[in-house]
């Protein structure tokens, strides 16, 4: 008989009963023979948590005395989950119905794979890749994250041009699968970040200990995007910059973290200029108040540098600037950067 891990499939909510009731039937009816659904709730307000009661009276629902954000959230929720396996999924993700199978079983014959994600389409245009994921996350040099399929705000028609399964270098919080033991090992996400790059900063975490992030084309879900906050909220730009530079400093060796760090100050500069000629005033000052934050925390975060010193997997690293590249280059496919260019 063949095995099946288990799998935990948990999906953090808040507020989020209209995203429940659409697309929590195509979860629940995943065809995968061992898998367990939970609720983690983030102390809403609404009556998301009664609806599911009610009408998934075998899912099971652990809250959180407050709202602790997507990562605070998570490692709230997890650390009283067992499973070989969780599914971080988004609560406004539509699944297809063999979904996990495949991705399990590349992650069980791939060594030292220990997360992976599907093909992430979007739900309102199913012909396309979605911001968040696509087919695979990667980054720059200067820690710019980005996507096969997905370059900055262009994001590419499916026409399966990435239907290879490869090793990438982070993989999207919207359906994230992960082996149990790899999220204890690496301590889950970081809580600071509350929101945003904090798979990335995850995934970064693993490849510095040697693990393997994985894309496993076979499986698709198709996520909305934006469920929490929008693209244009000045919170999610404070919470972008702000991470994005933690990141760097915890992930990157010293000497590098500080030319890196010193280079994407003066390029975030040019991003608070944009926002300001395009009367975008309070993305502007998220910009700026994500730099104070840093600073203000920056020995906090420090103490939690050289953690992890195995032998770091570099694969998924882009080794010039996506920027010149995207606005300079004029490049908006990932098929169009060279692979010689990549680690």
């Amino acid at each position: 008989m063949k095995h099946y891990p288990h799998v935990a499939v948990v999906i953090l909510n808040w507020n989020g009963r209209f995203f429940l009731e659409k697309f929590l039937p195509s979860v629940y009816n995943s065809t995968y023979p061992n898998v367990t659904f939970v609720l983690g709730d983030n102390a809403s307000t609404d009556d998301s948590v009664a609806f599911v009661s009610e009408y998934y009276p075998t899912i099971r629902i652990i809250r959180n005395h407050q709202n602790l954000g997507f990562a605070g959230g998570y490692n709230a929720v997890l650390s009283q989950v067992d499973a070989d396996y969780y599914v971080l999924l988004n609560s406004d993700v539509e699944v297809t119905p063999s979904w996990i199978e495949s991705v399990v079983a590349h992650l069980e014959s791939q060594e030292g794979m220990v997360a992976a994600q599907p093909k992430i389409r979007a739900y309102h245009a199913k012909g396309h890749f979605e911001h968040a994921g696509a087919a695979g996350g990667f980054i720059d040099q200067y820690g710019y994250p980005f996507c096969r399929g997905r370059l900055f705000h262009v994001v590419e028609h499916d026409q399966q041009q990435y239907n290879e399964n490869c090793e990438i270098f982070w993989a999207s919080g919207a359906a994230l699968f992960i082996r149990a033991s790899a999220w204890k090992e690496a301590e889950g996400f970081d809580a600071d970040f509350f929101a945003h790059m904090e798979e990335i900063d995850l995934c970064w975490r693993l490849k510095r200990m040697g693990y393997r992030i994985g894309y496993v084309s076979d499986s698709t879900v198709y996520h909305v995007g934006g469920g929490t906050l929008s693209t244009s909220n000045p919170k999610k730009t404070y919470l972008n910059f702000r991470n994005n530079l933690t990141m760097l400093q915890k992930n990157l060796p010293f000497f590098t973290a500080c030319w890196v760090i010193f280079a994407r100050m003066w390029l975030d500069l040019l991003a608070l200029l944009k926002f300001l000629a395009e009367r975008k005033l309070r993305d502007a000052w998220a910009v700026s108040r994500a730099h104070q934050h840093f600073f203000l925390y920056f020995f906090r975060h420090a103490k939690k540098r050289n953690r992890y010193t195995a032998q770091e997997n570099k694969r998924g690293r882009y080794t010039k600037s996506i920027i010149w590249a995207f606005y300079v280059n004029k490049i908006q496919k990932f098929s169009q950067l060279k692979g010689d260019n990549f680690k």
